[in-house]
């Protein structure tokens, strides 16, 4: 039925229009009114924990970064289906990002162009949220991911990150670095040179510090990094995160790179995401697990929409999975749907 009747009707609206009534949708759904809602759009979800980071994920699925950008509707999206979610991506100080119109559909390639730039209220707005959901005996893991200031020159870029860090650290269950957002002018630059490494050695060294002072253990960070890498500069990146003692890799963010489209909208600039992206996650997630002799766990992200997509990133490497684009496309009973798929494949 959403294919059929409702997604035709969203996507005659503005997308960031249909993003927000969504998100108003789901805000209502994890009221104590709402709830049972959701419930019966995800349906039954069979618990396949899986055990990494020194957490228990109550299921491979996870909701990438970007779609809850204010931490919102975390406890929604886990209703969903979700077996965690990362929400974010967070800065230190509100960021009204890039001017509209700055989402775009590409229908024939189910897949999204965002040339968002980390637009948010600031970590200062986000900190209620989470300590509202630190309060709550929730199911699901909660992720964070860290960005820096548009503004902020890139040798002070870990200073951005640090505040953040600092301001989230007793109340995320993970941490994800984001360098990897084509959308924030520089942003990529700290994937490559000394940058990485300096930003990471700071990072990690803050997680001991964090940890001490709030007397709990320390919270796993992971780095975003982007698919259009060379395998020189991937390896980089991976000598820079083993080097620091990171705890994992999220491949991947969103392209830069328009091959194959069909839709007209690919002019446009920003980041793509969806189904076009799935073979080069998936060989960015192998390529990884090869080099590391998996030792360095992957979140895998980017075109999934079905079971088979989940288990290629598995089969790749990743010990879990995130998607966004596909449950624009397929709707609120996509999570249960893909997780009922996989639990019968295995």
């Amino acid at each position: 039925m959403y294919r059929r009747l409702i997604f035709p009707l969203l996507s005659q609206v503005d997308p960031e229009t249909a993003h927000e009534r969504t998100l108003s949708l789901l805000a209502w759904g994890q009221s104590w009114a709402g709830r049972p809602f959701l419930h019966r759009l995800a349906g039954h979800i069979p618990r396949q924990p899986v055990h990494l980071f020194g957490l228990t994920f109550p299921n491979v699925l996870g909701m990438a970064a970007g779609f809850d950008k204010d931490v919102r509707v975390a406890s929604g999206l886990a209703a969903l289906g979700f077996g965690h979610v990362e929400v974010g991506t967070l800065t230190p100080r509100p960021q009204k990002g890039n001017p509209h119109p700055r989402i775009f559909r590409l229908m024939l390639d189910q897949a999204l162009i965002n040339r968002m730039g980390f637009p948010n209220e600031g970590v200062e707005t986000a900190v209620p949220h989470l300590k509202a959901l630190a309060r709550q005996k929730r199911s699901f893991i909660l992720g964070v991911s860290l960005g820096k200031q548009k503004e902020t020159p890139l040798p002070e870029a870990a200073q951005d990150y640090l505040a953040v860090m600092q301001a989230v650290y007793p109340y995320a269950d993970y941490l994800a670095v984001n360098v990897s957002s084509p959308n924030t002018p520089g942003l990529r630059d700290l994937q490559g040179g000394d940058y990485l490494g300096q930003l990471l050695r700071v990072l990690v060294g803050q997680n001991q510090k964090l940890a001490l002072q709030f007397q709990i253990r320390p919270r796993p960070l992971l780095v975003k990094i982007a698919p259009d890498l060379t395998w020189p500069e991937l390896d980089g990146i991976l000598t820079a995160g083993q080097d620091a003692s990171v705890d994992g890799i999220i491949a991947t963010n969103t392209t830069i790179s328009r091959e194959g489209l069909l839709t007209a909208a690919q002019v446009e600039a920003g980041g793509l995401s969806g189904r076009p992206l799935a073979a080069r996650s998936n060989e960015i997630i192998g390529h990884i697990h090869q080099e590391t002799g998996g030792r360095l766990p992957i979140i895998g992200v980017g075109g999934i929409f079905t079971a088979a997509d989940i288990q290629a990133k598995l089969d790749a490497g990743a010990s879990l999975v995130q998607l966004y684009t596909a449950l624009i496309y397929e709707g609120p009973t996509l999570p249960g749907r893909l997780l009922r798929a996989s639990s019968k494949k295995r």
